[in-house]
């Protein structure tokens, strides 16, 4: 088990609870649910697209996410992906 995939079960049990089609986490509230803290190329916008998937993604993006950083607030913004 990866380290990104305790998010991924985070966002598929979050999905299964709730109608909304977002979910904002900090950059510290999913170092904490991950346990262990961010690599310092999660500051940048790139580190969070798809565009090449990571691991980081695989996790979100298998959980039906796609994930926004907004750097000048540390927040991440995971959205519901279209079917």
């Amino acid at each position: 088990m990866g380290k990104y995939t305790i998010l991924g079960t985070f966002l598929r049990r979050w999905a299964v609870r709730n109608d909304g089609q977002e979910v904002e986490l900090t950059l510290a509230q999913i170092e904490g649910l991950i346990g262990a803290p961010l690599p310092k190329a999660a500051a940048n916008i790139a580190w969070w697209s798809d565009d090449p998937p990571g691991v980081q993604s695989c996790a979100w993006r298998d959980a039906g996410f796609e994930a926004k950083l907004i750097d000048d607030a540390e927040l991440v913004i995971f959205v519901r992906c279209q079917p």
